[in-house]
């Protein structure tokens, strides 16, 4: 029966290929009969369906209230509220029947509503038409409001419109898109059916607007700067590569914005900001995506004592903005973000945890000694000093322990090459990063002006990376030759974004605040091969 293929949708059981061909037909005889779906180019709306319920719920209490008792009073407001015409678009989400009356849910950007359609108010050759349409159609509605008997409000069609045809059924309404990584792979059909998706990215949105109003509120400056790069920088992370043909050169994916922005802290930009496409050829896990977003800032005239308070007074300001509460519950744990926030130096943190202090050990062999008692593995050999050890006992014992938002300040200067040294304690820089449940959520420093120290600590690296045998790491020489025209005292902090959504969203994993996360494709049906 044709109204039962009309609303069919794809069950676990069903091929959708099948109702495919179904809508395939449908759609040619449509054609054969001069009608293409795909041909309207516009359909002017006069209200989004939440804006509706809202207009009509308070249009009626009014109404109500002026009338009192007066049910013939009341009759004719209500009456008065359906002289209006209202026209809206959106997607079939479900279809019902009740004798010739038909009831849809559809559903725009904003929300759904039920639209009421019957042949005497459409005409019979529209509704003739109407009756083989899809669920997952895009169709324009215009009528007036009024509210069933059921208590529902819902639109009254005087005139329906085919506007674009499903030619896909979607998923079985009771069942829906479950299968995690088709929803990944398909977000858009991902967003149709699981609408509450959507209030993750409406609020990943509002976390960027919020970050950009707080910092430009400080006098900060955006600015863009380039994601192609013509050397490999010496820091730790492995870039992607791509090949420039004009130039005939290979350039590296930008694995951080922050060489740049402080040439422009020489340049004269004292306070300087972007929100940046970041991209590391590394590994994949729920808190890593090869692409991910930044936000790096930069101030001149403050170290990284200021750039404790900026990050920890900026989170406060964004989570009670878009959450509308500075707690918030991330899997389940409450996270006092509003409260102040722990501060500990790294050596503090190890002590507490660890139950080692780092100023008991003589010497670097005294270090490595301690680590082997305690079952913590590092480099063999004299490559281990105390301040890898510091970081290694930090990684085994501390971090899994920082679950409300904690500051760990005064890092070793062996993994901190662009920090600024302790002037009482040069083994230390003045580097902090931040944690928020057992995560890394943030990196900042005082930031390195020494050219000279600079130099050093990049020939460090790239001898490090060389001997791992990648031959393209260099020294960035214009980066050194800009310190040499001076750096003003800086501090710097970089944070992720993502990890930021994902907190705010209670979303497990990175995936869940990417709108199209990176995944390996899969096999194509002509290859042979089968998806796993």
């Amino acid at each position: 029966m044709q109204e039962e293929k009309n609303t069919q949708q794809n069950t676990p059981e069903t091929d959708p290929t099948d109702y495919r061909q179904i809508r395939l037909d449908k759609l040619n005889a449509m054609k054969a009969e001069g009608i293409d779906p795909f041909t309207r180019t516009s359909y002017p709306v006069t209200a989004l369906n939440a804006d509706l319920k809202v207009r009509y719920e308070a249009a009626e209490q009014k109404v109500f209230a002026e009338a009192g008792d007066d049910e013939e009073k009341r009759s004719a407001g209500l009456a008065a509220i359906a002289e209006e015409t209202v026209r809206i678009a959106g997607r079939i989400m479900s279809w019902r029947r009740m004798g010739k009356a038909h009831f849809l849910d559809v559903r725009d950007g904003s929300d759904r509503i039920q639209v009421y359609v019957r042949m005497n108010d459409v005409g019979k050759e529209v509704f003739e038409a109407f009756r083989k349409w899809d669920i997952g159609d895009i169709i324009g509605v215009e009528g007036f409001v009024f509210r069933t008997r059921m208590g529902e409000i819902s639109v009254h069609a005087k005139a329906v419109t085919l506007l674009s045809k499903s030619l896909l059924p979607l998923p079985e309404k009771w069942h829906g898109l479950k299968d995690q990584d088709m929803r990944y792979r398909q977000r858009y059909l991902d967003l149709i059916c699981n609408p509450v998706v959507k209030d993750t990215f409406v609020k990943r949105s509002q976390v960027m607007r919020e970050i950009r109003h707080y910092l430009d509120g400080l006098g900060y400056i955006e600015v863009d700067t380039p994601v192609l790069l013509p050397i490999e920088i010496g820091a730790a992370a492995k870039p992607f590569v791509t090949h420039h043909n004009t130039l005939n050169m290979d350039m590296y994916l930008r694995i951080e914005t922050e060489l740049n922005l402080k040439r422009l802290i020489v340049g004269g930009f004292d306070r300087v900001y972007e929100v940046g496409r970041i991209f590391r050829n590394e590994g994949m896990d729920p808190s890593h995506n090869p692409e991910f977003t930044t936000v790096e800032m930069y101030q001149a005239y403050t170290d990284y004592k200021g750039m404790m308070d900026l990050i920890e007074n900026m989170y406060r300001t964004i989570t009670m903005n878009v959450c509308g509460t500075d707690t918030v519950t991330y899997q389940g744990t409450e996270i006092a973000i509003g409260k102040p926030w722990q501060r500990m130096t790294m050596v503090e943190a190890v002590r507490a945890y660890a139950g080692v202090d780092y100023h008991d050990w003589a010497d670097d062999a005294a270090a490595r000694a301690c680590a082997k008692a305690h079952g913590v593995e590092v480099e063999e050999g004299a490559a281990a000093t105390k301040g890898h050890v510091l970081i290694a006992f930090f990684d085994a014992f501390v971090e899994e322990k920082l679950i409300q938002p904690t500051i760990i300040y005064d890092y070793p200067v062996e993994n901190s090459p662009l920090a600024k040294r302790k002037p009482e304690d040069p083994a230390f820089t003045e580097r902090f990063e931040y944690f928020i449940y057992a995560r890394e959520m943030g990196n900042a420093f005082s930031e390195l002006n020494d050219p000279i120290d600079q130099r050093e600590r990049f020939e460090k690296q790239v001898a490090a990376k060389r001997a791992q045998g990648n031959t393209n790491a260099q020294v960035d020489e214009d980066y050194i030759t800009a310190l040499e025209y001076g750096l003003p005292p800086t501090g710097g902090l970089g944070f992720g974004v993502d990890r930021l959504v994902m907190l705010l969203t209670d979303s497990a994993s990175i995936r869940d605040v990417l709108l199209f996360p990176t995944m390996k494709p899969l096999p194509s049906a002509d290859n042979g091969e089968t998806a796993e």
